[in-house]
């Protein structure tokens, strides 16, 4: 299991750096180590003042702790970042830039946005410690284009600002941005940090709406820092432990908890700063990638055709029929005349394999009497092989944003049979989906004829199936598989985290073979 990453956000520092830089050395001895330090608001102050820092630049004192700082919210504080070098400031002192997005090591996202925001008046050119709705547009499409799939987006786990949001105790801070608030409302952040207002305040958490980027109701908490060594003593310094979220579970990140409010950005009106066409709520901000590998806008023409795409299919181009280059014959077990067998790539444990047709057929639906009568023989010599390893299998199949008939098998102590079924169901919920109970499958005349589903066949020979596939996740059998329920690891929900390399890969089909061996009838 992965443990927490730990992460220290600050307010203005404004030249108060040896104070700062003590109190973390402090405090990550106390409670460290943690892998970042992020500083929102005004780091830099009076002149007099910032000659704390040339001891840490000459190398005298040390800042213990990787530290990352926005950039100028006034004018005055352009010159400090004037020439720096990748940013560098200092031995682990760096500027992170006007706007982007930061992944650590550890997968923890940061998005962030330096300045303040740009006057109307300013139009499309503003100064260096000003951003404009074209640098908030920047940051979200950074965010959403990394996202793992177009309907999963989860969020971002840190949004930094100086600025506060508009929306969030406006009647007694004149300076809130509704770009910002704009660009939380669709970058959906678990925790949004700000500064310069000189006040602590933390709300109670709130959810932004779902909308054409994800299905998930996503819990935001606001924190607004004070300044470093105030005369009040209003907390200053923040520490996070969290899982990054594309690692967290899922139900983590939608469960309710009992203090929320209504979310400040429902609503919010704007006009002048935002249109309509420019939000989640529209597809149309979404880019393509042009020949050099830039981000463009579709044309018109593109926005007119409604009409659904084919998809042809090569199947010297296909990445599983057995006769293009592509397929890893390497992780290969066995081969029927219509279907084989092969190690699944990013294994939850050595014992995941997938069943694929030898041909191109898109689903199990599609099947002849005779791939069918094929496809019965490999599951019952995989059933009769779990059985004799004291396990259950369990079979899926996802017709839905793939092409090629795929499914999934794996196997559960037989003490668990009993909380598969329980567990696709619990799951289910949590995603909004609903399950049709079908008897044991006898013919694909069984399945629906046309259209995309999700199918699911038990140790007890009944099947789950929906066609409710509108936002699917992709990856919602190895969300069930993976559950607490059952294997209880949650981090290898998603196959990209469990690659193996080629060795390891080769072992397991070997190991595996000498397995399946009693049961194969594809030497017969």
């Amino acid at each position: 299991m992965d443990v927490n990453n730990k992460i220290l956000i600050v307010g203005d520092v404004r030249g108060r750096f040896k104070q700062l830089f003590s109190r973390v050395e402090q405090v990550n001895k106390k409670a460290g180590p943690f892998e970042i330090l992020c500083c929102v608001g005004d780091f830099f102050g009076a002149e007099k003042q910032n000659e704390e820092l040339i001891a840490y630049k000459n190398g005298f004192k040390h800042i213990t702790v990787p530290t990352y700082i926005l950039g100028p919210n006034k004018e005055e504080d352009k010159k400090y970042y004037e020439d720096l070098s990748d940013g560098e400031i200092c031995t682990n002192l760096t500027y992170l830039g006007k706007r982007g997005v930061y992944t650590l090591s550890s997968g923890v996202k940061i998005a962030y946005l330096s300045g303040v925001e740009a006057a109307a008046s300013s139009g499309p050119k503003c100064s260096e410690h000003e951003f404009t709705k074209a640098d908030v547009q920047a940051v979200r499409n950074s965010c959403l284009i990394a996202k793992n799939c177009g309907t999963d987006y989860r969020g971002v786990d840190v949004l930094l600002t100086s600025q506060w949001p508009y929306g969030m105790q406006e009647e007694q801070n004149s300076k809130a941005s509704k770009l910002i608030s704009f660009l939380c409302r669709e970058i959906k952040p678990r925790y949004h940090f700000c500064a310069i207002n000189g006040v602590y305040y933390e709300c109670p958490p709130f959810r932004m709406p779902k909308d054409d980027t994800t299905q998930f109701e996503l819990c935001t908490r606001f924190i607004s820092l004070a300044d470093v060594g105030n005369a009040n003593k209003a907390k200053y310094i923040y520490a996070l432990s969290l899982k990054p979220v594309d690692k967290a579970r899922l139900l983590d990140l939608v469960q309710k908890t009992t203090n929320e409010i209504e979310c400040p950005f429902i609503g919010l009106k704007m006009d002048g700063v935002i249109n309509q066409n420019e939000t989640s709520e529209s597809r149309q901000y979404f880019y393509d990638m042009d020949s050099s590998g830039n981000r463009k806008r579709r044309s018109e023409t593109d926005k007119r055709d409604k009409r659904p795409r084919i998809m042809h299919i090569d199947q010297d181009n296909c990445w599983f029929c057995l006769s293009s280059e592509k397929v890893e014959k390497h992780l290969i077990i066995a081969v029927g005349e219509r279907f084989y067998l092969a190690l699944a790539k990013g294994p939850i444990n050595s014992h995941h394999v997938l069943i694929l047709s030898t041909q191109h057929i898109p689903c199990a639906a599609q099947l002849s009497s005779e791939d069918w009568e094929e496809l019965l023989k490999f599951k019952n010599a995989l059933r009769k092989l779990f059985q004799s390893l004291g396990q259950v299998a369990c079979f899926t199949e996802r017709h839905y944003k793939t092409s090629h008939l795929i499914i999934d098998v794996i196997g559960f102590e037989e003490g668990y049979a009993w909380k598969i079924k329980h567990s696709f169901e619990d799951k289910a919920e949590e995603f909004n989906l609903e399950f049709e109970t079908l008897p044991a499958l006898t013919s694909p005349k069984m399945l629906p004829e046309v259209g995309p589903y999700f199918l699911a066949e038990l140790p007890d020979d009944t099947a789950l199936i929906t066609r409710q596939m509108k936002h699917f996740p992709l990856h919602f059998a190895r969300d069930v598989f993976c559950s607490e329920n059952l294997l209880n690891c949650d981090e290898k929900v998603n196959w990209k985290d469990c690659l193996l390399d080629n060795e390891e890969e080769k072992a397991n089909v070997v190991e595996f073979r000498k397995r399946f061996a009693p049961f194969d009838f594809t030497d017969d």
